[in-house]
């Protein structure tokens, strides 16, 4: 039995990368909701900017959180650097898949995903599993 749960258990364990991916989790989860509301009611996709960011900065949050819950202390850099690279992934797929141009506002998006990361990253390094 102990040789059947090693083979099927799958576990990152470095803390940014699981922060990644949980963010994607989250961010995939939010756009699921996202277009399910799209669907179902009299919203535009031009109103859905708003709505957009919220979903973004609920991912880096909760990937920060789980980034400084892994790594167990230094939460904040953990999650920081968990936000940065999640905002640069973003922006990477925003400018080779809907050839949207760089301009310096990215950079302030990288540096706020950063600070949400970090944010979440202090709140994980506290929140120990008993």
């Amino acid at each position: 039995m102990y040789l059947m749960r090693r083979l099927f258990s799958w576990r990152i364990t470095n803390p940014v990368l699981s922060g990644i991916c949980r963010s994607f989790l989250w961010m995939l989860l939010g756009a699921f909701v996202l277009s399910l509301l799209l669907w179902g009611s009299g919203l535009q996709e031009r109103d859905l900017s708003m709505y957009t960011y919220i979903v973004h900065g609920m991912a880096v949050l909760l990937g920060g959180l789980t980034a400084g819950q892994r790594a167990g202390r230094k939460g904040w850099y953990q999650g920081g650097l968990t936000g940065g690279f999640y905002g640069i992934i973003i922006l990477m797929v925003g400018f080779l898949a809907l050839d949207s141009a760089l301009t310096g506002s990215d950079l302030l998006w990288i540096l706020v995903a950063a600070s949400v990361g970090a944010l979440g990253g202090m709140f994980g390094v506290n929140m120990k599993k008993s």
